[in-house]
């Protein structure tokens, strides 16, 4: 069940907005999924481990890198997100 919902705002980067193309829903057990023009496409199970669900464009990317950064996760590239964090959707199911 949601829970909450807000925008994904930059912190991490130049930056001064995503113009609400990203979003971050909360849900029960403190799930968090990452929308990225409404798409899911990264989230932080229950157990504080985050999943990579889609990570196709540039754009995507830096949404994912600006999520996982403000939840304290090392995120420096693609080929280091996608090697680091599972790329599944079990959290979500």
């Amino acid at each position: 069940m949601l829970i909450a919902s807000y925008e994904l705002n930059p912190i991490h980067s130049n930056q001064h907005s995503f113009y609400n193309k990203a979003r971050v829903m909360v849900h029960e057990d403190n799930v968090k999924v990452l929308l990225s023009y409404g798409e899911a496409v990264a989230a932080i199970d229950h157990n504080n481990t985050p999943h990579i669900l889609n990570l196709q464009t540039a754009t995507t990317l830096k949404h994912i890198k600006e999520f996982l950064k403000q939840h304290g996760f090392k995120a420096v590239s693609k080929s280091q997100i996608l090697k680091d964090y599972p790329k599944e959707g079990k959290c979500l199911k």
